[in-house]
C-alpha cells in the first residue's frame, strides 16, 4: 500500500484537480482529495494563503517524525523545557520550567492536546531554538513540495508571515501518512493525560464512527476554524482541509458532511491495468507492421458510484510511428473523462521494442509510398 500510495504522490501531475459540481461548502478555504487515486473530488480556494493556526503543529511533528527516523534522536530523549516554552500562551500540555520531558510525551502533547509549550520545547531541542526550527521546517516544506508555505514559529501561533494553503496542507497530510505510517498512529489517540491533567483530543471526527484517524485542528480570530482531517472506509483513504469555518460546532458539522460525502458517493475503479494493449498502431520502416500500445501503470479513479462504465478513454498520437522505438518510449497520450469530476490525461507508450527495417525493406516501403502518392 505504501508503495502505491506514493506512486500516486509522484504521479499527481497527470491528475485531475476540480470541483465537483453538485457539493457546496462553507469554509473559506477546502479541499478533498482520494489518496488512492490522487484525485481532488472538491476544492475552494485551495491555493489562497491562509493562516494555518495549530495546523502547522503537523509539520512540526513531520519534522520530530524525520529526525527520530534518521537517528539523531529517540522517543525516550529527554528535551529541556524552557521559560519560553512555559510561558507561550494558547493550548498548552502543562509542562514546568526547568522539566526534562521525554520526546514521546512532549509528540502527545504536540498532537493530543495541540501544545504550543510542546511545539516549542521540541523545536528548542532539535534546533537550539524556535526560530532556527521554523526555518528548517520551511526549508522542509519546499523540499516535499509544500511551495505556498512559510513558517515562522513551530506552533502556528499568529505571524502575518507564518502561512500555507489547503492544497498544501493536504499534500503534507498525505507525506505524513506514507513517510510514518507507525508514528501516524498518535494522531488517533482519544486523550492524553499529563502533569495529572487529561485533554481530550480536539479533532471531532475521532468521536464520530466513520473511519477517521487523524489529524489536526486549528484555530485563530483571523483564520477561523480549520481541521486537516484523513480516514479510511471500504479500502478508500480521504485527506481533507477545512479552514475559515465560523465556529467549533460548524467545523465539526461541515468536515463531518465533507467526509461522509466523500467515502459514500464515490467508489475507485482500475479502468486501465499496467500493460494492458489500448491500440495497435501501423508502423514506418520497421521490421513489423505494427506496434502495440499501453501505460506504463495500473490507472484508477475516483468515479460516482454506478458511473464506472460512463468513464471515457481514447489514446491519441500520430500514425504511422516510425522506427525505432524503444519499450517505454512515450508515444502519445490517453484521455480519460471521468464523469462528475473531470478529464485528464496520461502518457501512451510503446509495449515493445519496435526495430528499423534493413536497406532493402526501407526502400521497399519508400517506393510504396511513392506509388500510392503518400
Amino acid at each position: 500500500m505504501r508503495k502505491l500510495l506514493m506512486a500516486v504522490l509522484l504521479s499527481a501531475s497527470f491528475i485531475p484537480s476540480v470541483t465537483h459540481a453538485a457539493m457546496q461548502t462553507s469554509a473559506k478555504q477546502a479541499i478533498v482529495i482520494d489518496m488512492g487515486t490522487g484525485m481532488t473530488l472538491l476544492e475552494k480556494n485551495a491555493d489562497e494563503k491562509m493562516p494555518t493556526s495549530s495546523m502547522s503543529k503537523v509539520m512540526t511533528g513531520y519534522m520530530i517524525f524525520e529526525a527520530l527516523k534518521k537517528g539523531r534522536i529517540t522517543m525516550d530523549s529527554e528535551f529541556s523545557i524552557s521559560e519560553k516554552a512555559w510561558q507561550k500562551g494558547g493550548s498548552k500540555m502543562f509542562v514546568n520550567v526547568g522539566d526534562k520531558v521525554k520526546v514521546e510525551d512532549l509528540l502527545k502533547g504536540l498532537i493530543v492536546q495541540s501544545g504550543n509549550d510542546a511545539a516549542i520545547a521540541l523545536a528548542e531541542g532539535l534546533s537550539g531554538d524556535e526560530d532556527a526550527f521554523a526555518a528548517v521546517m520551511t526549508q522542509k516544506a519546499r523540499e516535499i513540495g509544500l511551495n505556498n508555505s512559510n513558517f515562522k514559529n513551530a506552533s502556528g501561533w499568529p505571524d502575518a508571515d507564518h502561512y500555507s494553503t489547503a492544497r498544501d496542507l493536504a499534500l503534507l497530510a498525505q507525506k505524513l501518512i506514507v513517510d510514518f505510517p507507525h508514528e501516524y498512529s498518535f494522531y488517533s489517540l482519544k486523550e492524553f493525560t499529563y502533569n495529572g491533567i487529561t485533554q481530550p483530543n480536539r479533532n471531532p471526527l475521532l468521536y464520530r464512527d466513520m473511519g477517521v484517524d487523524g489529524i489536526k485542528t486549528g484555530h485563530t480570530d483571523d483564520g477561523g476554524y480549520g481541521l486537516m482531517a484523513s480516514g479510511e472506509q471500504d479500502g478508500r483513504r480521504i485527506v481533507m482541509v477545512v479552514n475559515g469555518l465560523e465556529s467549533a460546532r460548524d467545523r465539526a458539522n461541515e468536515s463531518a458532511r465533507l467526509m461522509s460525502w466523500a467515502m459514500n458517493v464515490f467508489e475507485n475503479a482500475t479502468i486501465i491495468e499496467n500493460g494492458q494493449i489500448l491500440e495497435n498502431s501501423k508502423t514506418l520502416f520497421a521490421k513489423t507492421a505494427s506496434l502495440p500500445l499501453t501505460v506504463d501503470r495500473d490507472i484508477r479513479v475516483t468515479v460516482p458510484k454506478g458511473e464506472k462504465d460512463n468513464v471515457k478513454v481514447n489514446v491519441e498520437y500520430n500514425a504511422p510511428i516510425e522506427a525505432p522505438v524503444k519499450k517505454g518510449q512515450e508515444i502519445g497520450k490517453v484521455n480519460i473523462s471521468v464523469p462528475q469530476i473531470g478529464d485528464f490525461s496520461v502518457p501512451l507508450v510503446a509495449a515493445a521494442d519496435l526495430e528499423k527495417a534493413g536497406f532493402v525493406g526501407r526502400t521497399f516501403e519508400k517506393m510504396k509510398m511513392m506509388i500510392s502518392g503518400e
